[in-house]
């Protein structure tokens, strides 16, 4: 039989036991890599304990190259970028920028359908979180897939830590560059900061008559000079938007007669939006195809 100080002891160690386990579910943990197998996109999330994981993207958007119409040069750099990311071949970070609703995200997630079975993969980070992009990294440098960390809306305001540690992941740590991540962001911002008038105030101006940007800007221009590549979006014309509103149509199973006698729905849509982008002509073209079914 056990003393009664040995039944003590036994008790104030299953005691002690519990609260290492208490403590330790509190604690930062590394983040440990998932079942690369179950998904093609995954998202970075923070639990409430502050631990990290990936998680799996089930269902992502049946989106293709064919459907995004009006982007062809976009289309084009991407396509040629994303190519040589696959392959092995040298390529660049990525930073889209440009009007809402102009394609931006949709060209992304179109791209990953069409990589996918080359091995391209994608892991969604919030602004919030890019602090922890090292530890992603890590992650999934050794893997042989292909790896997009995408950012999506990125902006940030003065002071952002998130600035600082996307600055460094890009192009300013001793440690070199990890050959299979890529970063890509998508931003309405070219600069990624707010600009405000009085900067205009720090340019300095030589005499010979060159101008000199002052400090605050420079450190402005520098994290979206760190991406390599550049792709701008720019606001569709009225005839460009009744294209994209057509595809979508066709794509939902539209008629051609159907999409012809749409288009001045689809023209006055677009005026009360306030807006001819293709997110606008997408919306517009699930609202009337939803009103034709219940017809």
């Amino acid at each position: 039989m056990n003393s009664p100080a040995s039944s003590a002891l036994d008790q104030l160690l299953a005691k002690v036991s519990q609260l290492v386990d208490r403590i330790e579910s509190v604690l930062p943990q590394p983040l440990s890599a998932p079942d690369w197998a179950q998904a093609i996109a995954w998202r970075y999330r923070k639990r409430s304990s502050g631990h990290g994981v990936l998680e799996p993207v089930r269902h992502v958007a049946a989106m293709s190259l064919d459907d995004l119409k009006e982007i062809e040069p976009q289309k084009e750099k991407l396509q040629r970028n994303t190519e040589q990311f696959v392959h092995g071949r040298p390529a660049n970070n990525v930073l889209l920028t440009g009007a809402r609703g102009t394609g931006k995200s949709s060209l992304i997630k179109a791209c990953l359908n069409s990589y996918a079975s080359q091995g391209l993969r994608l892991i969604e980070v919030d602004k919030a979180d890019l602090t922890d992009l090292p530890d992603i990294i890590e992650v999934v440098a050794s893997r042989p897939e292909k790896f997009m960390v995408y950012c999506d809306d990125l902006s940030f305001e003065d002071g952002e830590p998130g600035y600082k540690a996307l600055k460094s992941i890009l192009d300013g740590t001793v440690a070199a560059s990890t050959p299979n991540v890529l970063i890509c962001a998508t931003s309405n911002r070219r600069h990624l900061l707010p600009e405000y008038m009085s900067e205009n105030l720090t340019y300095k101006h030589t005499e010979d008559g060159e101008v000199h940007p002052g400090e605050g800007v420079e450190e402005k221009i520098s994290l979206s000079e760190r991406f390599g590549l550049w792709i701008s979006f720019y606001p569709f014309s009225q005839d460009e938007y009744l294209t994209i509103a057509g595809q979508w149509l066709s794509s939902l199973g539209a008629s051609p007669a159907q999409i012809e006698a749409a288009r001045p729905d689809a023209l006055l849509w677009a005026l009360e939006r306030g807006s001819r982008s293709g997110r606008v002509a997408y919306q517009f073209a699930r609202d009337f195809m939803g009103r034709q079914a219940a017809a």
